[in-house]
């Protein structure tokens, strides 16, 4: 038993989080999976395991419990824009969107993100997988002035806090992230926004679970950042071998 990883999800009642819970906890054998949520109903809806912890990324304090005796970290927290009501698709112009009080990228993103990181310092984690996202690189991207959060501005500034905290660390910036199959596409991996200026500029939802577990089983991917798409459907083989695909990445941050 000694051997398995301890390994927490944060965000884990998120999209993406409740499937890299869900694979953590398929693969037993080699993980102790936990999972982080934001609120009792959350966990209720993810199984209400004893291994759910539920916290606010904004208090550090209420991390403390579920940080305690982990090996690795996968923070998927992120905060999320809500659109405003009113908005009829058929009169033509865009929706408008809006944060919720306190859940500003800045408290989420920043704060929250920074919090996870000291406390998985002091907890002494060995490994420390973020999920950021693509175009980052420009600070004029249109999703910085969704409700005026400039959200990518600061997921970047907690990527660079994560880059200089010295624990090793892969920073995976997704393109964008589809409800779709996984496994069944070429996955492809870039630095400093490249891929945006090509086709191939989004992911599935599973296919980042997927990335995001196999981060932590190969020494290739500490102290490294990327940013990660995929190939359409038929094109290309269904990435497997994950040692190659990380192997191709030469970038720090």
């Amino acid at each position: 038993m000694a051997d398995l990883s301890t390994v927490l999800v944060t965000g884990a009642g998120g999209r993406t989080g409740q499937i890299v819970y869900k694979k953590l906890k398929e693969r037993s054998d080699q993980f102790v999976a936990r999972g982080l949520v934001r609120t009792p109903e959350s966990k209720e809806k993810i199984g209400r395991a004893d291994d759910v912890f539920v916290g606010d990324i904004r208090d550090a304090s209420s991390l403390v419990p579920a940080f305690q005796g982990i090996d690795a970290l996968i923070i998927l927290t992120s905060a999320v824009p809500r659109m405003k009501p009113g908005f009829d698709p058929t009169k033509g112009g865009r929706p408008e969107f809006y944060f919720e009080d306190g859940a500003y990228p800045e408290q989420v993103d920043w704060i929250g993100q920074k919090n996870q990181i000291d406390v998985a310092k002091e907890a002494g984690v060995k490994h420390i997988v973020l999920l950021g996202s693509m175009g980052g690189t420009n600070p004029n991207h249109p999703l910085n002035s969704l409700a005026n959060g400039n959200i990518l501005v600061w997921k970047r500034k907690a990527e660079q806090y994560l880059a200089d905290s010295g624990i090793p660390y892969t920073i995976i910036r997704a393109g964008g992230l589809q409800d779709r199959e996984g496994g069944i596409r070429e996955l492809i991996v870039g630095k400093d926004d490249e891929l945006l200026q090509t086709e191939t500029k989004t992911i599935s939802r599973p296919d980042v679970a997927e990335v995001c577990v196999q981060a932590l089983k190969f020494e290739e991917t500490k102290f490294k950042a990327f940013d990660l798409a995929s190939k359409p459907e038929g094109v290309g083989t269904p990435t497997k071998d994950f040692k190659a695909l990380f192997s191709q990445v030469t970038t720090r941050f």
